[in-house]
This record gives C-alpha cells, structure tokens and sequence, in this order.
C-alpha cells in the first residue's frame, strides 16, 4: 500500500499479453489457409492431397486424436461467411445417424461438402443430388469426389429383403401402391440382384445385404458419370476424381476403394446417347453386358 493506504493499480501482465499475441500468430503461420480455415481466398486441393487428408482425418478419429472441430473459433465461421466456401472434396454418403462424415474425417466446417440420403443412392438422375455435385465440382472448385458406404446399412438390407420377396411367386390380386421408401428400395433392387449374382447360390440375406454396400458404391459411381456429363468430363480430363470408400460403423475405419474398375470402359461409353431418365434396372442390364 502508498502512503495514502490506496493499493496501487497492477500493470497487465505483458508477458502473457505477447505470448498470447505470438501464439496466434504462430496459429495464422502454421495454417494452411489464408484466414485459418479453408475460403474462396485458397487454391483448390489436389485430388490426391484431399484424399490423403480424408485418411489423416479418419486415422485421427479411430485413434481417439479428432482435432479439427476442437480448433474451430468463432473467427473462422465469420471468415467462412465472408469470404465463402472452398470444399477440397464433396462426398455422397448415408443418412444414418451412426455415420456422420464429418466426424468419421475429422474435418472442419467448410472442409467438404456432403450430400446425405438413405443408402447412399443414385437410382435414377436425381437433380438434388447429380445437381449438387456439379456444383461442388464446378464453382466451388473441389477435385475430388467420393462415394461412402457403410457397414450394417438399413437401406442395403431393406433392398435385398425388397429383391428375396420379389423372387417368390406373386400373390393374387392388385398390387398395393408403394411408398416413397418401397419405391427406393425397389429402385436398389438390381444391385442387390448383382450381389447375390457374385456371392453365388446359397448366401443368406445377411450376406447379400452386407454385400450390397459395396456394390452400391460402385454401382453410384458408375450412375453419377454416366448421368452427369460436366462431371465426367472433369474424371476423363483429370481434373476430379471419383473415389469410392466405405465405413465400418464398428470399428470405425474407412476402406477406401480406389476409383471404379472399370473406369476406361465407362468413359468411353456413349453417354450422351443414354437417356438420363432411365431407371437404374436398365442401366445394370446394359452395363453388365459390357463388364
């Protein structure tokens, strides 16, 4: 205490002010992006270094070691909303509630740009979906797009029960009218066909369905380029890559399938000759005879 028994006011510690000022600052410096998190101020990244950076992300999250969305501040949503998006990649995945893709890559808001229905399903040339994509791979200027299956899928069984049932000798009279989800699972019902095809005669449904989720994949991706021709142009040229992968919802890893087999083959096809509303049995039937 002063002479006057008032205690003197304390200076602010500025060993703390710099070393706070100095750590984010180091935080900017050691950021790959101009304002912390990925804008339209960045350089698109390449197909492969945003498929690398999805298996970091996803070795991080079975580890135990998720980062990235403990990282995110409140200056790095302002920068988003003022500067835009700039996705590396976009990625076609399942609603389920036990696959949410941004945790399993343990990635950022702004990171990628996903697209989520039952299934991951392209049974016909949806614009919601082919649409969005075209989007992403467009003005925002993503490389890579990958298609994500998953372990266990609901829809997958849904549709090889939907294909066993349709196998029985029909019952008489009118058919009932289907739900949106019935004609979904019908919709699938060629590629749980294809599954029971390779597994051979014998294999239960269990087998069938889990099966089917890797079949679907490719059976997507195959879709997607023949249904989109800005999208397949960009794989042709090889500007964008499309990638196929799958969830395992129990251990939490992601197998990443590489691109299709039979890439070439679907490149080559006529596509504009193919009409963009036919249904997905058709489109199997056809493709098949060339595999």
């Amino acid at each position: 205490f002063g002479s006057s028994g008032v205690r003197p006011r304390a200076l602010p510690d500025l060993t703390v002010c710099v070393t706070t000022a100095a750590m984010a600052e180091m935080q900017r410096q050691v950021s790959d992006y101009t304002h912390g998190v990925r804008t339209q101020h960045d350089g698109s990244t390449p197909p492969d270094r945003a498929l690398q950076k999805l298996r970091e992300g996803n070795e991080r999250f079975t580890s135990g070691t998720a980062e990235k969305t403990k990282n995110f501040k409140a200056e790095h949503r302002e920068a988003l909303a003022t500067h835009g998006q700039l996705p590396m990649a976009a990625i076609l995945g399942c609603a389920d509630s036990r696959a949410p893709i941004e945790i399993v890559f343990d990635v950022k808001p702004g990171d990628v740009f996903v697209l989520r229905n039952a299934g991951n399903t392209l049974s016909h040339a949806e614009g919601s979906v082919v649409g969005s994509l075209e989007y992403c791979v467009g003005p925002l200027k993503a490389k890579l797009i990958v298609v994500l299956g998953h372990t266990k899928c609901g829809a997958m069984m849904g549709a090889t029960q939907t294909m066993l049932s349709a196998q029985k000798p029909a019952k008489d009279g009118a058919p009932a009218k289907q739900s949106a989800l019935e004609k979904l699972l019908s919709g699938l019902g060629p590629v749980a066909q294809q599954a029971q095809h390779e597994l051979g005669s014998g294999a239960s449904a269990d087998e069938i369905a889990a099966h089917v989720v890797k079949v679907n994949v490719f059976a997507g991706m195959e879709r997607l380029l023949i249904y989109s021709e800005p999208i397949r142009e960009k794989v042709r040229s090889g500007e964008v890559q499309l990638h196929g992968a799958v969830y395992d919802i129990t251990t939490g890893k992601v197998e990443f399938l590489g691109q299709h087999p039979r890439l070439p083959l679907i490149l080559g096809m006529q596509a504009g000759l193919i009409n963009t509303d036919k249904s997905l049995e058709a489109i199997v039937e056809s493709t098949a005879q060339g595999a």
